[in-house]
């Protein structure tokens, strides 16, 4: 055998190793999806919608997320060693939107597409990394926050006094959430925000926060919480209080707790985001890039205001 056919047959049998890899025996893709975590029921409901279209589609899905949602460093550990295992694609949820850019031109750099879910990546940091994703799937948070602004607005009747339970600083999510939320309640000159403070998206952390900002503000008559987990822990706080019942409490998600929590009087309303389809969609957009074909660079997902009159009317 000469030396040119001994490269080319190197080469062939290299790139069949990386085929394999990429594979799993019966030759289906391997799709990843990365999520903040597996502790918050918002995203159960995401996997579920994944593990239903993966089903469905006839691909491998393999499921990692950190124990908490705060831990970005995980978070990036778990995806460089998704790329080294060589899936086919990866989805994910960032913890971080600036601080999980290298490890998605990491993705980048051995031909993986990557498909971002919920949280969007700072477009800033993706540019100057020379990074790209291939899609964006969720709701509009902002929107969502303005609802939330605009329905606590009517429950208090233009006036009065609001605090907020904020998610972890710097992140997308959170800050378009808020964005929203001020918005709305700009338009109401006497509607105050008395207090604003994170809880990184933690229940039992929202329990605290909110346990302080009662003893500090007794004159709080309404909360909103970027997420539902934190409108949970404040529900706990206000039960321990003396402003049981007299506390408007708007969450964002919609998660059955919640939904719950609406039903009983404890909560007044929530954002529903529908995660489920978030997980069903990404799978299926995922598998669609790992063919060649050309996908939406954004795939909304519709939200809408979740209230006891509307659980009862289901």
């Amino acid at each position: 055998m000469n030396s040119r056919a001994l490269l080319i047959l190197l080469l062939t049998s290299a790139f069949c190793l990386q085929q394999c890899k990429r594979a799993d025996e019966g030759g289906k893709p391997t799709i990843a999806f990365v999520m903040k975590t597996l502790n918050n029921p918002f995203f159960i409901d995401m996997q579920e919608g994944a593990q239903s279209a993966a089903k469905r589609l006839g691909v491998e899905l393999v499921i990692q997320a950190a124990e908490r949602e705060v831990d970005v460093e995980k978070q990036m550990q778990i995806v460089e060693n998704l790329i080294q295992r060589k899936v086919s694609a990866i989805c994910i949820t960032p913890s971080g939107s600036k601080e999980i850019v290298p490890a998605i031109l990491k993705a980048n750099q051995s031909k993986i597409p990557v498909l971002v879910i919920d949280t969007r990546v700072d477009q800033k940091a993706l540019g100057e990394a020379g990074a790209s994703t291939v899609a964006f799937i969720g709701s509009d948070n902002k929107e969502g926050g303005r609802i939330a602004g605009e329905f606590i607005a009517a429950q208090l009747g233009g006036k009065g006094n609001v605090a907020i339970l904020e998610g972890i600083p710097g992140h997308e999510t959170g800050d378009a959430r808020l964005s929203g939320f001020h918005e709305a309640i700009q338009k109401f000159k006497g509607i105050r925000v008395a207090a604003s403070q994170t809880a990184n998206w933690e229940r039992d952390q929202g329990y605290n926060v909110f346990q302080n900002i009662l003893q500090a503000h007794p004159e709080i008559q309404a909360v909103f919480a970027c997420n539902d987990m934190m409108a949970l822990g404040a529900i706990e706080a206000i039960s321990t209080s003396q402003k049981k019942g007299k506390i408007i409490v708007v969450g964002f998600d919609a998660i059955k707790d919640s939904r719950a929590a609406i039903l009983n009087g404890q909560m007044h309303a929530s954002i529903a985001q529908h995660p489920e389809e978030m997980g069903r969609l990404a799978v299926e957009y995922a598998y669609a890039a790992t063919k060649g074909q050309a996908i939406p660079a954004e795939i909304p997902v519709g939200i809408e205001l979740i209230t006891r009159e509307k659980l009862l009317n289901k």
